[in-house]
């Protein structure tokens, strides 16, 4: 077992973000391009907006085939593998003749991309001791939300110098150019051994999992949650790219800098819940969303991005104490138990469009923070019945 902070996991650490950072940049590079690709393609917002939703519904999807797969087949060479494949097909979004193609391109790379994220955290359960494994995690989380915030701004800079082939080849180039270093990084898995898969227990566990009374509202939570926040980019880059502002594609992309405003989210979380509990912490995070999502309708530019990072720091501190309930509620089978909560999560990211779309046609921006609104009163009465139940199950104890 690879003890922390030695050669060996610095070395593993350093492949795993290196991946983490890879898949961010593929998945979220399009989404400063959006208003270029409307125009270069000739279609509506919501037609557009399928490029990012595609993507997030087959990362959904696959996280359900990689996770299982790589108990039998082992996680190095699924790793190595989707990387390489995401990469190529960066190069084909270059080459898209029209928007159909883009489209299939998209929904084929949004699938390859979950391999990393499925397998990447039990990749270092087998690997690494716990002391090592905790301490790698917390880097890897971490290069999520930089892969994100790089893939935008690297997508809006480039497309805004060479246009938006030049955007997807570069972000295809660099790719492959990071997964020769993760190939020669990453080192032989030595603790994995491979498990029969049998699927009458996979379906049981997942079963169970949406029949928990405590589980499923987490679940649902977690996707509306993400079904706003992710898609809240998307139209922002759309009133942005309009007058009075007028922002090219590489100004378009630096706005999502404001995810940092998550990463102090996600970290001011583990204090936090020391003296909440979680469904507080929750609700607390979705007023916090609520209250940014307010500012984004004054017409300053400043506090829009104000309100943006507001609505980071809300969802990510939300995002964070769902998915730990999740691992703290769930009572076996803990690692379909995670996984079924980020398919939720990019299943609510990839319907987002869908549900915001008629608020922007009718009402413009006001009219995708009314949508917003909508959705987060109804998680905030998700929150606050979770505090109910975990009330409800402490009280029987006390009285014992």
């Amino acid at each position: 077992m690879i003890e922390a902070r030695t050669p060996a996991w610095w070395r593993a650490t350093l492949a795993l973000c290196l991946g983490s950072l890879l898949v961010f940049i593929n998945l979220y590079a399009p989404q400063p391009l959006l208003p270029e690709l409307r125009a270069g393609y000739g279609v509506s917002t919501l037609a557009i907006s399928l490029v990012m939703s595609v993507a997030t519904l087959a990362v959904a999807a696959s996280l359900l085939v990689f996770g299982p797969l790589s108990d039998a087949i082992g996680r190095s060479g699924i790793m190595r593998a989707t990387l390489l494949a995401a990469g190529v097909l960066s190069l084909g979004l270059a080459f898209a003749p029209n928007y159909e193609t883009l489209l299939a391109l998209r929904a084929v790379q949004g699938f390859v991309l979950g391999g990393l994220p499925a397998v990447a955290i039990a990749w270092m359960g087998d690997e690494f001791e716990k002391p090592a494994l905790l301490s790698a995690v917390g880097l890897y989380i971490g290069a999520n939300t930089l892969g994100g915030i790089g893939g935008r701004i690297v997508g809006g800079a480039v497309a805004e110098l060479a246009g938006t082939s030049a955007s997807f080849a570069t972000v295809g180039l660099l790719t492959l150019v990071g997964v020769v270093l993760f190939w020669k990084l990453l080192p032989p898995a030595r603790a994995f051994s491979p498990r029969h898969f049998e699927l009458r227990r996979a379906i049981a566990d997942l079963t169970g999992h949406l029949c928990h009374p405590l589980l499923l509202p987490a679940y649902v939570l977690g996707g509306l949650n993400f079904l706003i926040f992710i898609n809240q980019y998307s139209y922002i880059t759309f009133r942005l790219a309009e007058a009075p502002y007028g922002l090219g594609t590489r100004l378009l992309g630096l706005i999502f800098i404001t995810y940092l405003g998550g990463t102090l989210g996600s970290a001011f979380s583990g204090r936090l819940a020391g003296r909440l509990s979680q469904p507080v912490c929750m609700m607390l995070g979705i007023a916090i969303f609520v209250t940014g999502t307010a500012l984004t309708l004054l017409e300053s530019l400043a506090w829009i991005l104000a309100g943006l990072t507001i609505n980071a720091f809300g969802f990510f501190l939300a995002h964070s104490m769902a998915s730990s309930w999740v691992g703290r509620q769930a009572e076996k089978a803990r690692g379909s138990a995670s996984a079924l909560y980020l398919v939720f999560y990019y299943l609510g990211a990839s319907l987002g469009g869908f549900w915001l779309e008629p608020f922007w046609q009718r009402w413009g921006w006001f009219g995708v923070a009314l949508g917003s609104w909508l959705v987060l009163v109804t998680t905030l009465g998700i929150a606050i019945s979770l505090r109910s139940k975990e009330r409800a199950r402490r009280a029987p104890r006390r009285s014992g």
